[in-house]
C-alpha cells in the first residue's frame, strides 16, 4: 500500500481498509460472509481516482470504534478528521481492522432473552406404564427470517438456551427424574464463530456450553460445537444419565440439526428403559405446564424450555429480526 506519513491518500488506500475484504472493515461491519459480517449500513467505497474526503474517514472511524467497543477489543485512541482540516495519517488502522476480524464473535453484552412460543414445550399427562420403557420428545424450532438474518444473530453474538426441569411428583420414578432434570442446567448454542471461542457479555461460550448445571453423568457435551458446525444430518450436543443405580441407563439427550440455513431444530428426548427397583414403576406423572411467554419453567410438567439472546442493539442497530419458536412434544 502506499498509505504513508507524507504520501497523498489514494481511494485505493481508503478503500483496502473499508471494503469487504480480508482486510476491510466492511468484512465484520457490514454483510460480510459466512461467519464474517454483522448487517450494518455498508461502509461507502471511494470511486477510482476519486477523492477521499474528511466524511469518508470519520465514518470509517467512528465505525472502527463502535466495533472495538462490541467485540471488547482494545484499539488506537485516533479522533475521526473533521471537513476543513488536514488529514494526517492514522496510524495503526490495519492493525486494528485485523484484531477486530480475529474478535469478532464476541459481544460486550446481550439482548434480552426472549422466550416467546408457539405450541407445547411441557408433557401434562403421565408417561409410561409400570416397569415399561417410554421416552418423551420435545422439538423446538427455531425460523430466522433470512440466510443473511441467521447470519448476523451469530455473527454479533447470540445465543439459543435449553432448559429442563420437572418437578411433579406421585409415582416412584418422579424423583429420580425431577432430579436428573434439575442437573442438566442450561445448555447454550453459540455460532462458534471463527471456529473459536467466544466471550459473550463477559462469559465465554465455547460452542455448545453447559452453565449452571452439576451432577448425573455427562456422557455427551459438544464443545466444540456451534451453528456454523450444524448439517442436515443432527448431532447430539447433550447428554446426561442418572448418576444411581439402577437408572443409569436413563438419560436427557439434545440433538442439534441445521435444517436448512434458515431454520434451527432441536430434539430432546427423555428415555427410560424401564429399569426400576423390585417392587416399584418407572411411569412418571404429568404436571402443569409452562407457557408462552416465559424464559423460566414455571409448570410442574416434564418441559424443555428453548429461548434465546439475540445481539445487543447497544452498540449495534439489529439486522437480524426476531426469530421465531415453535415446540410440540410427543
Amino acid at each position: 500500500m502506499t498509505y504513508t506519513a507524507g504520501s497523498v491518500i489514494l481511494a485505493d488506500d481508503y478503500n483496502t481498509f473499508a471494503g469487504n475484504t480480508t482486510a476491510g472493515l466492511n468484512r465484520v461491519w457490514s454483510t460480510g460472509t459466512s461467519d464474517a459480517g454483522w448487517g450494518q449500513t455498508d461502509i461507502a467505497t471511494v470511486a477510482a481516482a476519486g477523492t477521499v474526503t474528511a466524511t469518508n474517514w470519520a465514518t470509517l472511524v467512528n465505525n472502527l470504534a463502535t466495533t472495538g467497543t462490541q467485540t471488547a477489543t482494545t484499539l488506537t485512541s485516533r479522533t475521526a478528521p473533521v471537513t476543513g482540516n488536514t488529514i494526517s495519517i492514522l496510524t495503526n488502522v490495519s492493525t486494528d481492522i485485523t484484531s477486530v476480524t480475529t474478535n469478532r464473535g464476541n459481544a460486550i453484552a446481550s439482548g434480552t432473552e426472549y422466550g416467546t412460543f408457539t405450541g407445547n414445550v411441557s408433557k401434562t399427562t403421565g408417561t409410561g406404564s409400570g416397569q415399561s420403557a417410554w421416552t418423551i420428545t420435545f422439538t423446538h424450532t427455531i425460523t430466522f427470517p433470512s440466510a443473511n438474518q441467521t447470519r448476523y444473530f451469530w455473527n454479533a453474538g447470540g445465543i439459543v438456551r435449553l432448559k429442563y426441569g420437572k418437578s411433579s411428583t406421585g409415582t416412584d420414578a418422579d424423583a429420580d427424574w425431577n432430579t436428573l432434570a434439575g442437573q442438566c442446567g442450561t445448555i447454550n448454542l453459540t455460532g462458534r464463530v471463527n471456529g473459536a471461542t467466544q466471550t459473550i457479555a463477559a462469559q465465554a461460550y465455547t460452542g455448545t456450553t453447559r452453565l449452571s448445571g452439576s451432577g448425573g453423568t455427562q456422557t455427551t457435551l459438544a464443545t466444540t460445537t456451534g451453528w456454523y458446525n450444524l448439517t442436515a444430518t443432527p448431532a447430539t450436543i447433550f447428554q446426561l444419565n442418572d448418576a444411581v443405580s439402577p437408572y443409569s441407563t436413563n438419560f436427557i439427550r439434545s440433538n442439534a440439526t441445521a435444517t436448512s440455513s434458515t431454520v434451527l431444530t432441536l430434539t430432546t428426548v427423555w428415555s427410560d428403559d424401564g429399569t426400576a427397583t423390585a417392587g416399584a414403576n418407572a411411569n412418571i406423572t404429568g404436571g402443569t405446564a409452562t407457557t408462552s411467554p416465559s424464559t423460566t419453567i414455571t409448570g410442574t410438567a416434564p418441559t424443555v424450555l428453548v429461548t434465546y439472546f439475540p445481539p445487543s442493539s447497544a452498540t449495534l442497530t439489529n439486522s437480524w429480526g426476531t426469530p421465531t419458536i415453535a415446540a410440540t412434544v410427543a
